[in-house]
């Protein structure tokens, strides 16, 4: 195996365990509402990471305004609100289909690079937004029109998976930007503890009191959906990246929506339709060309 193999190995194993997050989270949507859910694997979070946070003060010390609201913006945004939109759309819809279209986000990276960090898309990247957006169509609705509305029912949980995947998009461009200020260790711990308070308030202006289960069942799939796909998965995905080409890990990648679907027919018994299937396919096809045409070698000119 090259130099390039093993690294890769542990993004493979990050986005793998990422595939487990449906199978816990979507359970405790029967006891918790949403931001519920977010704050309880927050605050279990911040606990584990609340070390990291003092050992780091040096760092976030020394942050400017524009990185401190590049920081609020990874924690709302990217931890917080798209979590629960996540979150919703997999207690509300089909959680195979929100796992599935989490493949669009590289495509609002992508485009929110270029709107904040001036990186160019180049043509290539126009002519593959609208396949992929048929991609995303047939994950959503499959053989359910949307118009005249016959898959309305379809249309809410796949817009909340949709703005995830745009919201955590966005936190990718901002992280980028962050981490030439912050380890990724200290970026980390900082995005989970700042989405704490507004998670607070969300989670206290619920109308649904915040229950306590008799059982040990819905406590260890919480601890779970913290540790397992919360903080184990970032620590093996970046572990793997740090030495990986970005292009390669997101191929790699593909073992998350591969790994979540396949948990989601073994535990949840949740399948998709073969048109599903097929939009996920034209979905991976645009995001390997686009990552496989970064890998190609330069053509020498003349």
């Amino acid at each position: 195996m090259n130099s390039q193999g093993y690294p890769l190995l542990w993004v493979v194993l990050g986005a793998s365990l990422w595939g487990t997050d449906t199978v816990l989270r979507r359970p405790i949507t029967a006891y918790w509402s949403s931001p519920q859910i977010v704050f309880l694997e927050h605050l279990i979070l911040t606990a584990v990471l609340a070390g990291v946070v003092w050992r780091s003060r040096a760092q976030w010390r020394r942050l400017g305004r524009k990185q401190w609201a590049a920081l609020l913006g990874v924690a709302w945004g990217g931890s917080a609100l798209a979590t629960m939109c996540f979150t919703e759309a997999i207690r509300a819809g089909n959680p195979s289909a929100a796992v599935l279209l989490q493949k669009s986000q590289p495509l609002f990276a992508a485009l929110l690079a270029r709107g904040l960090l001036k990186e160019p898309l180049g043509a290539a990247y126009w002519k593959r937004l609208g396949p992929a957006l048929c991609g995303a169509y047939l994950i959503s609705f499959g053989d359910r029109p949307l118009a005249p509305f016959a898959g309305q029912a379809a249309l809410g949980p796949a817009l909340l998976a949709v703005a995830a995947a745009a919201l955590w998009g966005g936190s990718t461009v901002l992280g980028r930007f962050l981490l030439g200020a912050l380890s990724f260790q200290a970026m980390t711990a900082l995005r989970i503890t700042l989405a704490l308070p507004p998670l607070a308030l969300l989670a206290l202006l619920q109308a649904k009191e915040l229950a306590v289960p008799a059982s040990p069942g819905p406590w260890l799939s919480l601890l779970g959906l913290a540790l397992v796909p919360g903080l184990l998965a970032l620590l093996a995905y970046y572990r793997g990246l740090k030495r990986s080409r970005a292009s390669l890990a997101a191929i790699a990648e593909l073992a998350f929506p591969a790994t979540a679907a396949l948990l989601n027919w073994l535990v949840l018994d949740v399948r998709i339709a073969w048109l599903q299937a097929a939009g996920f396919a034209l979905l991976c096809a645009v995001i390997l060309s686009l990552n496989l045409r970064r890998l190609a070698p330069a053509k020498p000119r003349g």
